[in-house]
């Protein structure tokens, strides 16, 4: 009797907490899992919060040539071509009301924003806290935000930790945007209705695949939707607690290479 072939035709994956180390490097078993997986008829997809500016580097030092959906399913990006195949951006006078109703209930708020587009500036202002190791560029006067196009603004309080922030800001503004956590330190203020999900099922459908046929991986409540859309939704050991309730598995931790223990699984049986 043959073994059943690989089940997925689609592997999703998210970056940061997922397929990354802490040391933003990929295991050689998760790589070398990754590329049985496509060799049995798989694409791979990495599906980031990062907008592309943020995510161009790993990329290209990880050797990746295809298709990437990047700012929250803003951008689908051809990491081989170095374009935007689509790009969604932040209505800004929205988002300026929607911030003002916000700082209004709970206080200032430091600011950073995500400018759109392959080569856009991370800007932050004062009191924000940029996550170590990414590029970005501080302003004194934040008005300068508001001159280009962006594809998000990250919020940060000084002393609301990140779930209350996302629960008083969704309950605030949740009708004017989205609000999403996308990791420790990390609230985002994104268009309504813009998710993981919508930027993957761009890319999916560029590739001929379907929900039905796609497995996700993920480690923060911005996946939730990802695992939503998705057949099979696996959280990392080390995910957010609201992502390990929705998931379909939960497998070991980003550091204990949780996306190869799956997908060899998977490989045997296939």
């Amino acid at each position: 009797m043959s073994p059943a072939p690989f089940p997925y035709k689609l592997v999703a994956t998210d970056l940061d907490g997922t397929l990354l180390r802490g040391n933003d490097t990929v295991s050689e078993r998760t790589r070398e899992a990754l590329a049985a997986a496509t060799a049995a008829g798989a694409a791979h997809i990495i599906v980031t919060g990062r907008a592309v500016p943020w995510t161009r580097g790993v990329l290209d030092d990880l050797g990746y040539k295809g298709i990437a959906v990047c700012g929250q399913g803003a951008q689908v990006y051809d990491a081989g071509a170095h374009r935007l195949l689509t790009s969604v951006t932040l209505d800004r006078q929205l988002a300026g009301l929607a911030l003002s109703k916000l700082e209004a209930e709970v206080g200032p708020l430091a600011l950073a924003a995500s400018r759109d587009g392959v080569d856009g500036d991370v800007l932050f202002g004062p009191g924000y806290q940029v996550q170590e190791g990414l590029p970005a560029l501080y302003l004194e006067d934040t008005a300068a935000v508001w001159t280009a196009p962006l594809n998000k603004l990250y919020i940060q309080h000084p002393e609301l930790g990140d779930d209350a922030l996302v629960k008083v800001a969704r309950e605030t503004v949740g009708s004017l945007v989205d609000i999403v956590m996308a990791g420790p330190g990390i609230v985002e203020i994104l268009p309504l209705g813009l998710t993981k999900a919508t930027g993957l099922s761009l890319a999916a459908r560029r590739l001929g695949v379907k929900a039905a046929e796609t497995i996700a991986f993920g480690d923060m409540p911005n996946d939730i939707p990802m695992f939503g859309w998705a057949a099979h939704g696996v959280a990392m050991a080390n995910a957010h607690a609201e992502l390990k309730a929705v998931a379909d598995e939960v497998t070991t931790s980003n550091e204990e290479d949780g996306i190869a223990v799956v997908l060899e699984r998977l490989l045997g049986a296939a």
